[in-house]
């Protein structure tokens, strides 16, 4: 018995630019299809080939694992058509539901994972990777990736609908001028899959509910003018770029430099370095890293030069660990960062609010604060599928520490730093006439 591969999957016109780009060798591609064009149908197939021409490992990477359970794992194409029944059950060795991993009768394997979790392909060799909706994922997920696959010659194909001019938009950007690089833009226009009717109600209901039809061009005609659906900071954002807040901060050694912790579980930290000049808050610096001790911080910071002033951490960070009965913060001070303030225990909106009014006072150095411009970003409402609206609580991925972070130096700044400019001793200068 012969079996096709592609199995049951034939490109349409408008996808076989990309399936001859793949054919003709070129091994890093961008895939901007609106919404509803085939991305991951056709995706899934192009890898599948891959897998039956070189034996190798093979990620599809989603935002999160469960994301790519429920678009590819167990997704179906509108005709009902299950995406992993495109790797008939003749030509698999094992399906593993479990990992979400299939593996073929020639050895090769393909797995479904989530960026939320990069590190649990650690120590893998894969020979091809497909970044689904690469606009909403961890960056780093890349940069992980990359040299594994500059050092064995595989491939990685990153598809996405803009959200914004965040990393996704800078790589696009990117390989726009570089030869190694295919580029494929579809908007509803190029692929007329859409009717006109269709696209007319979609863009009304939009407008109905949002005020504009930003998103619509986002999903419908690949724009990136819209920020991330649901941002809480995409409007301050904006603005501080056109106003040029997002630039060159210079650090000033005359001003001591105060840092914004966020204590995340497992050891994941994010941190903000600020200098507060008169109204102006400059913020020159950002680190985050997870799987590291305070120790780790404390030196890190020690090579950065700083002079520093304050440590500002969340409530928790007094919380006593239960084999020690220690803290987090006397362990930290015990490291010599003093002294250390805990900020108020501020409910979520309530701090979200106070960022938001922070940031119109705000200077980033764009080079040193890249990740966290980045996570401010993508920082976004939860989004109910069922009901199509945002929730009213974040999405907790890999931007919620750092925009965790800077949550706690908005708040803190508004208690601690916000402090009327009045010298202490101003009541020994002024006397006070009585009368009468």
């Amino acid at each position: 018995m012969t079996i096709q591969i592609p199995f049951k999957f034939e490109p349409r016109d408008y996808q076989m630019p990309l399936c001859k780009a793949f054919d003709s060798g070129f091994k890093r591609l961008i895939q901007v299809w609106h919404r509803r064009a085939g991305k991951d149908k056709t995706d899934v197939n192009l890898t599948i080939k891959e897998m039956f021409k070189v034996v190798g490992t093979y990620y599809y990477i989603f935002p999160t694992y469960t994301q790519g359970q429920k678009i590819l794992w167990d997704g179906a194409d509108k005709e009902g058509f299950r995406f992993m029944d495109h790797i008939p059950k003749e030509l698999r060795k094992r399906t593993n539901a479990t990992n979400m991993l299939i593996e073929t009768i020639n050895g090769s394997i393909l797995q479904i994972i989530g960026s939320d979790n990069i590190d649990s392909i650690v120590g893998t060799n894969p020979r091809g990777v497909v970044f689904s909706e690469y606009s909403l994922q961890d960056p780093r997920a890349w940069d992980f990736i990359r040299p594994i696959l500059a050092e064995n010659g595989g491939w990685a194909l990153f598809n996405f609908t803009p959200r914004g001019k965040n990393h996704a938009y800078d790589l696009l950007e990117f390989a726009k001028d570089d030869p190694h690089w295919f580029v494929n833009i579809l908007t509803v226009d190029d692929t007329n899959v859409i009717s006109k009717d269709v696209l007319n109600q979609e863009r009304k209901e939009i407008i109905a509910k949002n005020g504009d039809d930003a998103i619509w061009q986002q999903e419908y005609y690949c724009s990136f003018e819209a920020s991330v659906q649901g941002s809480y900071y995409g409007t301050q954002l904006y603005e501080a770029e056109q106003q040029k807040r997002l630039t060159t901060v210079s650090y000033d050694r005359s001003v001591k430099v105060d840092t914004w912790w966020d204590l995340g579980v497992g050891d994941a930290m994010a941190i903000w370095f600020t200098q507060t000049i008169g109204r102006e808050v400059h913020i020159i610096d950002y680190m985050e890293a997870e799987g590291e001790g305070v120790p780790y911080y404390v030196t890190e910071m020690q090579k950065k030069d700083y002079v520093y002033g304050e440590y500002y951490w969340p409530h928790d960070g007094e919380a006593r660990e239960l084999t020690t009965g220690i803290s987090r913060k006397e362990t930290a001070e015990k490291l010599g960062l003093k002294p250390l303030l805990i900020i108020p225990n501020l409910a979520i909106d309530d701090g979200i609010q106070a960022a938001r009014l922070l940031l119109s006072r705000c200077w980033f150095d764009v080079v040193k604060c890249k990740r966290g411009l980045e996570v401010l970003k993508n920082y976004h409402k939860q989004y109910d599928e069922k009901r199509k609206s945002f929730r009213d609580h974040p999405e907790h991925d890999w931007s919620s520490h750092g925009a965790d972070a800077f949550r706690y130096l908005a708040v803190g700044h508004s208690q601690f730093k916000d402090l009327p400019t009045i010298h202490k001793r101003t009541k020994e200068h002024i006397k006070i006439t009585k009368w009468g």
